[in-house]
């Protein structure tokens, strides 16, 4: 979605008028002045996703991506929102937990660490205005993580916290009565996703945790980063398709790392010596081992004999939530 900015647009108010964070805003349009952008700029909503590798049931968080998908109805298209996440040293944990507690007017109660770093700190902050927890929590299995709201909105899509996952005010009221107790959470780190959008292959690289740092700063992404898992799961989400990957599309989107799912696949072509010199390069440029680089080659010879033909009716889901978001799988 391109918006045409107006003299009075930033990059942090357009972000929480469209249900996003403010680094997937700004990685989406790294040339822009984020405070000033300008009447009449181009402002790239980044509002499509291609959806994580996870269950498709209950909330799965992407790190990478500062967003939480939550599939209400089995077979349904999920719900999507931005948040917030650990900042440096306080990350936020991965693995699998649940909802095991719900408080509408949470109280906030600081850690020891928290009052340690700062003294004047209260004991406890009652439900209000001034509740760093906002107005509504789910409380995870994990001791001390939530997911709440905030009394600092304009800090969604940015690593600010503790560890915790923030969401705006308004996201949080709208998710919390859906979200039972007992709900299973995952929460994974996928900087690199793949998948199939109405027949076609597409590949979408975001910043992943330390990058998002830069992008905050300065709009610039400093480092290449591509691991060999990442590539693993782009050759298996092909499936039998995988010899035509363009990894010379790929290799751009992972220097971008815009956010913004691209037509990665040459429906008419095969692996060439051009494209194998590009898997090569992107494999050198990600400092990939040897062993790494022999098993990512085998496993898209692997994927390519082994399905008939590809199922991308199974592998597609074109979906739109509240926020008009299209989310493909």
């Amino acid at each position: 979605v391109i918006h045409n900015a107006a003299f009075e647009d930033t990059l942090i108010h357009l972000a929480r008028n469209n249900g996003l964070g403010f680094v997937e805003l700004r990685a989406a349009n790294p040339t822009l002045d984020p405070w000033i952008p300008g009447a009449g700029a181009k402002i790239t909503l980044p509002k499509q996703h291609i959806l994580p590798e996870a269950p498709r049931k209950g909330l799965v968080i992407n790190l990478a991506e500062m967003r939480v998908y939550y599939f209400k109805d089995e077979g349904q298209p999920p719900l999507t929102y931005p948040i917030s996440i650990g900042r440096e040293g306080l990350q936020t944990p991965q693995g699998k937990t649940s909802i095991v507690r719900k408080k509408d007017g949470p109280t906030w109660r600081p850690t020891v660490r928290m009052r340690e770093e700062d003294p004047n700190l209260p004991a406890s902050v009652p439900p209000g205005p001034d509740n760093p927890l906002g107005t509504h929590a789910l409380y995870f299995g994990w001791p001390q993580y939530m997911m709440h709201g905030t009394n600092k909105p304009y800090g969604i899509g940015r690593r600010v916290s503790s560890g915790c996952m923030r969401m705006y005010p308004e996201d949080i009221k709208a998710l919390f009565p859906l979200v039972p107790v007992g709900t299973p959470v995952t929460v994974v780190d996928q900087p690199v996703k793949a998948g199939w959008i109405d027949g076609q292959f597409y590949v979408e690289v975001s910043p992943n945790q330390d990058q998002s740092i830069g992008i905050e700063e300065d709009g610039v992404v400093k480092s290449y980063e591509i691991t060999a898992e990442d590539m693993k799961r782009i050759t298996k989400k092909a499936g039998a398709q995988a010899d035509k990957i363009n990894w010379k599309i790929i290799r751009k989107a992972v220097q971008d790392h815009r956010g913004v799912p691209v037509l990665a696949m040459e429906n008419n072509a095969r692996i060439t010596q051009k494209s194998e010199a590009e898997l090569e390069v992107l494999m050198e440029e990600a400092d990939i081992e040897p062993q790494e680089k022999a098993a990512i080659k085998e496993n898209i010879y692997e994927e390519t004999i082994s399905a008939e033909e590809p199922k991308k009716a199974d592998n597609k889901m074109s979906i739109n939530t509240r926020t008009n978001y299209n989310l493909n799988n």
